[in-house]
């Protein structure tokens, strides 16, 4: 059984290390802070100042009511173009979206014939030109319905935005930056750590103690978990809530308990990576597009639901996965202890399994060095 002494002692020694490094102070410091500033308010998904430009072949009143519903901060002021300049300006990417109104327009309308409106949508811009269409669409029904005094819709839609009622995308894109966070510096403090002790030679000198590899294991994933869930509440707090002004539905206790669970499985895999590289070059290398895979598949980016059906069930056994869905539950929907004990427990079990893993690697590179 490990001795509590000598994970507290090892522990200390840890906190003592990173606090003398200042690259790792540094990261750790901008990684809650700066970068989830920047990324919130500078990532935007939704449409924000979308360039539109409109050929106005009808010049009748319907034509220049759907040009002056075009408002900001959806779109920017539309620009006239004719017909010709149409492809020249879209081959430039001077405009996301071209909306052509053709001749006789608002005439064939009120005499009821077929009309046609042509938009020409620049996809390179894809989440822009997909919610952008969406908008243009509703503005054209309803300035036409307007003008032409549709009949009103049998059935009375009424939405109820749960959650977000606004729709805001920072109070997503805030939270879900610092899970990301929590999840990069997991692995990387635990592996950079280790690999230090390798490339300073103070490996043997652990060894030289009486201390087992499982105490040294615990030491280094209780010392990071430490700093970086401190990191994180205080990002949370200061940054999320305070700078941000997002609103955090649930309870921090809880999230705190779910943070440190998955601490166990990711430092466990930094670990466990670290055991495989020779050099902190070898293990930023090895750790890169590990981290991608787990950013874009754990569901921070993109929802599960929209992956397929076997990649879901193989995600089943990441632990991003798990604490993205725990975090989503908590600090989102405010969701109790009991809607999210299947993610603890996932976690748990997964920390388990991760936490044996490095063990063992650690005892067979502990090994090599002896």
């Amino acid at each position: 059984m490990p001795r509590l002494s000598n994970i507290l002692a090892l522990g200390v020694k840890e906190l003592r290390v990173l606090r003398a490094d200042p690259v790792m102070v540094v990261l750790l410091l901008y990684t809650f802070t700066l970068a989830v500033y920047a990324v919130t308010t500078g990532v935007k998904m939704e449409v924000r100042n979308a360039a539109i430009a409109v050929v106005d072949e009808d010049q009748s009143d319907l034509s220049r009511a759907l040009r002056a519903a075009l408002l900001p901060p959806y779109f920017r002021t539309p620009v006239a173009l004719t017909p010709e300049e149409v492809t020249p300006a879209l081959d430039h990417g001077r405009f996301v979206f071209v909306l052509q109104v053709p001749p006789r327009f608002e005439a064939d309308l009120l005499a009821q014939r077929p009309a046609e409106l042509a938009l020409d949508i620049d996809a390179t811009a894809m989440s822009m030109a997909g919610n952008g269409t969406a908008y243009i669409q509703q503005i054209v029904q309803e300035a036409v319905e307007t003008r032409t005094g549709g009949a009103e819709m049998p059935v009375d839609l009424v939405m109820r935005t749960r959650f977000n009622p606004n729709s805001t995308p920072e109070w997503f894109t805030a939270v879900m930056q610092v899970v990301n966070s929590i999840m990069i510096l997991s692995i990387i403090l635990p592996g950079a750590a280790l690999l230090r002790e390798r490339e300073h030679g103070t490996l043997e000198h652990l060894l030289a103690m009486p201390v087992t590899p499982l105490e040294i294991l615990l030491a280094k994933v209780a010392a990071n978990a430490l700093v970086i869930v401190g990191a994180a509440v205080l990002s949370l707090t200061l940054v999320v809530q305070g700078l941000l002004g997002v609103p955090l539905a649930g309870s921090l206790p809880l999230f705190v308990l779910g943070t440190l669970l998955f601490q166990v499985s990711i430092a466990a895999l930094g670990i466990l990576l670290a055991t495989a590289t020779a050099s902190t070059g070898q293990f930023g290398l090895l750790a890169l597009p590990l981290l991608i895979l787990l950013m874009l598949l754990s569901g921070s980016m993109t929802p599960l639901e929209s992956m397929p059906a076997w990649l879901q069930q193989v995600l089943v056994i990441s632990p991003a996965v798990q604490f993205v869905g725990f975090a989503q539950a908590v600090l989102y929907r405010g969701a109790g202890l009991r809607i999210v004990a299947p993610y603890l427990l996932a976690l748990l079990l997964l920390g388990g399994v991760f936490l044996g893993a490095a063990l063992f690697r650690l005892r067979r590179s502990l090994a090599r060095v002896g």
